[in-house]
């Protein structure tokens, strides 16, 4: 099964860091967690504009669940002005302050996914601390400082269920690639654990099964 054409071309209109091979991969890894924990919804930490979200939100919609992406929406450590993937464009004029909400709605709106797609505005640990959901699919694309990712980790795997699936983005086991904070702090500690398999990994996505 593969993401509808139409909804693709959603995506890949998007602002975002997604790669389209990526973004494949992370559709068919949603799927695939789908069916092996059906009727548990999919989460997703970092949003941003929403291009990761139109790939994932096709996948819940053909395992017919729902999926809560959850961000503050105002970017990032390495969005911020002065850092290499600032984008005045999202930028609020009133308030001087990223803002990256209205970007994500219209592109959930134009894809037609608002029926699947919830969003959680808000701080992610402070999120996960309230939202007791267990669940299929966990996407992690949020903070990428150490602090910001180790909360990642701490807050939201212990929701994945038996069975389910944890996928990460940006991970960079060579220092030469990339920042080092989703590795060190998520898909290390994951490993190590003894709880999850990797299953797959396609540029910078690892997608990882928990079996313990």
């Amino acid at each position: 099964m593969s993401l509808d054409p139409a909804l693709r071309t959603h995506a890949l209109a998007a602002k975002g860091f997604m790669p389209p091979d990526e973004g494949d991969a992370l559709y068919d890894a949603a799927i695939a967690a789908g069916a092996s924990v059906p009727g548990l919804p999919f989460l997703e930490v970092g949003s941003y504009c929403g291009r990761s979200t139109v790939w994932l939100g096709g996948a819940a919609r053909a395992c017919s669940t729902v999926l809560f992406a959850v961000d503050h929406h105002r970017g990032s450590e390495e969005n911020q002005a002065g850092w290499e993937h600032h984008d005045t464009s999202v930028v609020d004029a009133r308030i001087g302050k990223m803002d990256t909400l209205p970007f994500f709605r219209a592109t959930i709106h134009d894809a037609g996914l608002e029926d699947v797609v919830y969003a959680v505005v808000g701080q992610s640990p402070l999120v996960a601390s309230h939202l007791a959901t267990p669940l299929a699919f966990l996407f992690i694309d949020g903070g990428h400082g150490d602090e910001p990712a180790r909360l990642d980790y701490e807050r939201w795997v212990p929701h994945v269920v038996m069975g389910g699936t944890l996928a990460i983005h940006d991970v960079f086991p060579d220092p030469a690639d990339g920042g080092r904070p989703p590795y060190e702090q998520i898909f290390r500690p994951a490993m190590e654990s003894g709880r999850f398999r990797l299953v797959s990994a396609t540029g910078s996505l690892r997608v990882l099964q928990r079996i313990d």
